[in-house]
């Protein structure tokens, strides 16, 4: 439970002030029921013709027993019955009753609507969260992690945890109110008969708890296979054409019913466990019942009786109004350990560290004047895998350097080191002279724009996939952008122009179109420094070439680091960077290199053929 009251202080903190709204309500409902409840001892007294019993009144006094405040109850209905008679008491007593039971009811419903906007304000943050903590962390993070599995941990989890947690919270809050209240009552009625109740307690409390711990287990594996489930849904999308060509939709489909059979029969565990909480409830509580009918019929029944049969059954009524909230903290109980299984894989993506850190006292980077330095630099993975080896570059400003090398060369990997995707193992990248990790993230990137080789495009609208980077951009700015990269002609042949909607991932434009969108946006953003990652590498000839001239106009006057496999978009580069197993081997001008008969020479004639 120490974690779930963490959750608690965690996400319950800023709605306090409804939490004690929900608990002075659930108060009053409960003082009010015990009300409405002793009414019944007076009615019964009618009804049963037990007032020809004579009472006489005792003062009121502190700390008075049961029995005298019964008594002086008797003593006004007696009163009450002489002067009114009983038909018109007991209508009063009813109508009495009414109006107790609606005020209750009243505040039932107050103390259960005061809660509905921490459920839901709960939801939210902890989306939130998650949603900031996946933008914070580092690309390395995403490379490790399914991307069906985080989806499923924002969706399905947080989903478990408002089922399983919040949902519980009224519960929480309502149940050890109502359990505390009626059981001063009852002691106030009978203490020998609570006592005797009380002895049964710990019972049901034992055969919850020792079934809701094995749910918990039973629940986190459940969730796992609900995010390999979604995993395999992402997966099928993003390469249905590939399943669809290679004739794999019933192999796609065997994987598939594997994993959500395996999820069916664990969730069958988990909502069977769960389905027994209220049947062994129910038992355990009619089986108190039973009991305590037994063991208060000896002492209505003995020589020496403690307690008459009209407030036995009032004390009846109000154990059996007990049940409820011992019941629902059972629900409870069974609930809450699913949600901790659904939040400690949440806790995975939010506790998870994020090496990409800023410095606690950045120096200021306004703009980029002479170059960028590579010293020394090294970078291996987490597995220990070394990708680069001692790289030693400068670029100096408004040059243009390519770089070329093989598959695996480590091309992408250099590249993503500048605008601090990845941190080096060993060595330093400065821009101007400054360590690139002295300097804010957000200064840093502000000078880099990116054109990559898949054009990351969002299900917006063509004007704000341009305006991306440019939160006030104007029309006019996004149109001039759009005309630089020769995207504004087939922008206003669609029916909407710049107000259409392209999608997802851009799927209703041509790839040409994609990748002058891309360019667009950059041309927008007005980088000092540009990276070029293969931004012409899946397009056709035709396309190709109008991209190319939108990038060359792109690329003046500015520092454009380029990737590049087809060495024709970079002869006219300042220098190029040969790449090797994650070395360089040469660098030089596009003749230069040719003249040298090399390694660069060797990728040349490879696609020269």
């Amino acid at each position: 439970m120490k974690a779930f009251w963490k959750i608690l202080k965690r996400y319950v903190a800023p709605y306090k002030g409804y939490v004690g709204g929900s608990v002075v309500l659930n108060i009053l409902s409960a003082v009010f029921n015990v009300f409405s409840f002793s009414l019944l001892i007076p009615i019964l007294q009618i009804l049963f013709n037990i007032s020809e019993t004579q009472y006489e009144f005792i003062p009121w006094h502190r700390g008075m027993p049961f029995n005298e405040i019964s008594n002086n109850a008797y003593y006004y209905v007696s009163q009450f019955i002489a002067d009114y008679g009983q038909s018109r008491v007991l209508l009063a007593l009813c109508l009495i009753f009414i109006a107790i039971v609606a005020i209750k009811v009243a505040c039932y419903f107050g103390a259960a609507a005061v809660m509905v906007p921490i459920r839901t304000g709960v939801v939210r943050d902890l989306r939130m969260e998650i949603y900031r903590k996946i933008l914070a962390l580092p690309l390395g993070f995403f490379s490790q992690e399914r991307k069906g599995d985080i989806i499923a941990r924002i969706s399905g989890d947080v989903q478990e945890v408002e089922t399983s947690i919040t949902s519980t919270i009224e519960m929480l809050i309502k149940n050890p109110i109502l359990i505390v209240i009626y059981l001063f009552v009852l002691f106030r009625m009978s203490w020998q008969l609570t006592l005797f109740v009380i002895v049964f307690a710990p019972l049901m409390i034992l055969v919850i708890s020792a079934t809701g711990r094995r749910l918990k287990a039973d629940s986190a594996e459940a969730q796992k296979y609900w995010s390999d489930t979604m995993s395999q849904v992402e997966e099928t999308l993003g390469g249905l054409r590939v399943v669809k060509a290679f004739r794999a939709e019933r192999r796609m489909e065997s994987r598939f019913g594997e994993v959500t059979e395996s999820m069916r029969r664990k969730n069958n565990q988990v909502a069977v466990r769960q389905a027994s909480a209220h049947p062994v409830s129910e038992f355990l509580g009619s089986a108190m019942i039973a009991i305590v009918l037994w063991f208060g019929g000896t002492l209505i029944l003995g020589e020496h009786a403690v307690i008459d049969a009209p407030s036995f059954m009032a004390y009846m009524a109000i154990l059996y109004s007990i049940i409820q909230p011992i019941k629902d903290l059972s629900k409870a109980a069974y609930g809450i350990p699913k949600g901790l299984a659904s939040m400690e894989r949440i806790d995975a993506i939010l506790q998870a560290e994020n090496n990409i850190r800023e410095a606690a006292d950045p120096k200021p980077l306004p703009e980029f004047r002479e170059s960028i330095r590579f010293n020394g630099v090294r970078f291996r993975y987490d597995d220990g895998r070394e990708v680069l080896h001692g790289i030693d570059l400068e670029i100096p400003k408004g040059k243009t350097v390519a770089i070329v090398g093989a598959s695996g060369a480590g091309k992408s990997t250099l590249v993503d080191l500048i605008p601090r995707f990845y941190d080096p193992a060993e060595g330093s990248i400065t821009i101007d002279g400054t360590d690139i990790r002295d300097v804010r993230l957000n200064d840093l990137r502000a000078l880099m724009g990116n054109v990559n080789q898949d054009p990351i495009l969002f299900n917006d609208t063509l004007f704000n996939n341009i305006a991306f980077g440019k939160q006030d951009a104007t029309q006019e700015e996004v149109e001039a952008a759009a005309r630089i990269a020769g995207a504004h002609e087939f922008i206003l042949e669609k029916e909407e122009g710049y107000r259409t909607g392209i999608g997802d991932r851009g799927v209703k434009l041509s790839g040409g179109q994609r990748q002058r969108i891309s360019i667009a946006r950059a041309i927008l953003k007005n980088p000092p420094i540009l990276i070029l990652d293969e931004a012409t590498a899946s397009l056709d000839t035709e396309s190709e070439r109008s991209v190319q001239e939108a990038l060359e106009k792109l690329m003046q006057n500015r520092t454009t680091i380029a990737i590049a496999h087809r060495l024709s978009t970079i002869r006219n580069a300042d220098e190029i960077i040969v790449l090797d197993d994650g070395r360089i081997v040469e660098r030089g001008k596009h003749e230069e290199l040719l003249a040298k008969g090399g390694y660069y020479r060797k990728l040349h004639d490879m696609q020269a053929l």
